[in-house]
């Protein structure tokens, strides 16, 4: 009789033509790629929803300002302040979309003085309670099981098994993976919507009971993380728009006179509805378009790869993912790419150049490289990189697992040094293009403040700051990006920082002085031939030996069967 009770409320539910799924963005860019701090567990975030919708009058509920939350992660959670202004940063940046607002927040927080300006600037500041107890919670996604450790699913990081761009399984990072994200609401779900739940509505356990009622503020703030579609329409709605649609109020539960919804009902409405993300990486690597950006190099058997869904709803952010880029330069500035979540993956020996406003950036397994990057909106992160160059305006960015990298950065946030890193540099941003300031401006990115020099130490394991260090003025030069664009911007956005720019002003002069000497050394018309010969050898020798002769070599236009395609 259980089994029929069962498959008749999914055939009731399946009637439903609804379809949701977990969005991407939470996980992909609202996630810490680090395990979360112990105290940041279920238990804990029960007692904070508890203690904050009991002191809503002290500005903890509905919306959580900065002050409490300090409080709460310092004095209840024992979190460090910055980690405390860290989670409460990155979330409160994920929801501010428009860029006009960030660039206000950029200003007002440059022009502060000392750190009580900047804390009375912050103290401006709240969120959505229930959003970000949420949030809070999914960092647990990173979380190391020691059970799978144990079975050998999971040891040290996450294992988990998906596909890849050549077709085969592949280790993969869990924010990109949103096979894990369904995964994971799947499996925490009852816990998530208790956290939502008013305190009458809860037991002394603060646990639920068949009669307990979900609000609809509550489903709101659930939309933070699920969204999906009616029947076959393309249009992208929020959760708590589908949960209110009249022919769903019998599966979820929903009663116009408490405006709530059952709680056992909306739990089984929520599992039978949700499916795979249709705009996830899944759905990427397995229909998306596959672009022709890249050559084959000839003598390998690498052949690159490169996918993106750019062509399926406005309402989401496009994704492309890039495998496999391997001995040459690839450059693009594009309409794919404006607003585009880019992952690279595995590409070696190769000068890569996007050069359009990006949403967020992660670059994973790959060695001996170059990126020159568009300004990013939200985060970078480098994840088990050898030898790499990234050169970037962006919100934020995190590294884990890299060695001998160096990064060109310009950044409002920290750099956020997680675990496993060796041999980290650090430089200020150093190059420019036509277009740099105006796609500064689509995403709110201002040159200050700037953070490039300050990381953060995030992981206990990370915490030996000889992991990185800046860059030496005497080892810093400028970057020049090869291409012709139209555009007003002609040098380095913002300047560079005095003990650079003299750095560079000396080496100039030292170049003026040998010309002048050269010039009047009287040298016959054989003998500047000789030694015109002499210099170009001796600087072929280090185009070489700089590997600097490959990045040149790669800028030679393809023949025009082999031309990298436009898109």
């Amino acid at each position: 009789m259980e089994a029929a009770a069962v498959a008749m409320e999914a055939a009731a539910v399946a009637a439903v033509p609804v379809r949701l799924w977990v969005k991407t963005e939470p996980f992909l860019v609202g996630v810490l790629p680090v395990p979360p701090p112990a105290r940041l567990g279920p238990h804990y975030l029960r007692k904070m929803a508890a203690y904050a919708r009991a002191r809503a009058a002290e500005g903890c509920f509905p919306r959580l300002s900065w002050p409490r939350w300090r409080h709460i992660a310092c004095g209840k959670l024992q979190l460090g302040r910055g980690l405390a202004w860290l989670y409460f940063e990155l979330f409160h940046s994920l929801l501010r979309g428009d860029p006009p607002r960030r660039l206000e927040w950029a200003e007002a927080e440059a022009a502060c003085a000392n750190a009580d300006e900047l804390e009375r600037e912050r103290s401006k500041l709240s969120v959505d309670t229930l959003q970000f107890l949420l949030f809070l919670y999914v960092q647990q996604v990173n979380k190391v099981s020691l059970r799978r450790s144990l079975i050998g699913e999971e040891w040290p990081s996450p294992r988990t098994k998906s596909p890849s761009l050549t077709g085969k399984s592949a280790c993969e990072n869990k924010n990109w993976n949103d096979q894990d994200h369904r995964a994971f609401v799947q499996s925490h779900l009852l816990d998530m919507l208790e956290l939502l739940l008013e305190p009458e509505q809860l037991t002394a356990s603060s646990h639920s009971t068949h009669s307990s009622l979900v609000s609809y503020e509550a489903v709101c703030a659930l939309s933070f993380l699920i969204e999906g579609t009616v029947k076959k329409s393309r249009t992208v709605r929020p959760l708590h728009e589908l949960a209110l649609w009249q022919p769903c109020h019998g599966q979820n539960g929903y009663s116009k006179v408490s405006r709530a919804f059952s709680f056992p009902k909306l739990e089984s409405w929520l599992r039978f509805c949700l499916t795979t993300n249709p705009f996830g990486m899944t759905a990427c690597l397995k229909s998306g378009k596959k672009l022709a950006w890249a050559q084959q190099v000839e003598g390998t058997t690498r052949r690159a790869k490169i996918a993106c869904n750019t062509h399926v709803v406005p309402e989401v952010f496009p994704m492309v993912i890039m495998s496999q880029v391997y001995k040459q330069t690839l450059a693009k500035s594009s309409d794919t790419l404006v607003g585009a979540h880019v992952r690279i993956h595995r590409c070696n020996e190769s000068f890569i150049y996007l050069l359009s406003p990006l949403r967020s950036v992660t670059i994973e397994k790959c060695r001996n490289s170059t990126f020159v990057l568009g300004p990013v909106q939200v985060s970078v992160h480098i994840h088990s990189c050898d030898n790499v160059k990234v050169i970037v305006v962006c919100h934020r960015l995190s590294l884990s697992s890299t060695a001998g990298c160096t990064f060109y950065i310009l950044t409002p946030t920290q750099p956020l040094i997680l675990s496993g890193n060796q041999a980290v540099s650090f430089a200020p941003f150093h190059t420019h293009y036509p277009m740099l300031e105006d796609h500064m401006a689509q995403v709110g990115l201002a040159t200050l403040p700037n953070y490039w020099d300050s990381p953060m130490l995030v992981c206990k394991e990370s915490g030996d700051t000889s992991v990185f260090h800046l860059l030496p003025p005497s080892d810093f030069y400028t970057f020049v990006i090869p291409f012709e664009m139209e555009g007003d911007t002609t040098e380095t956005p913002g300047g560079l920082p005095h003990a650079y720019q003299k750095a560079l002003s000396q080496r100039e002069q030292k170049v003026q002085i040998w010309q002048k000497t050269v010039k009047e050394a009287g040298l016959t018309k054989d003998q500047r031939k000789q030694f015109q010969i002499l210099v170009e050898n001796k600087f072929y020798e280090w185009l070489v030996q700089t590997g600097n002769r490959q990045q040149l070599d790669s800028l030679v236009p393809p023949a025009v069967g082999s031309k990298q395609a436009a898109g």
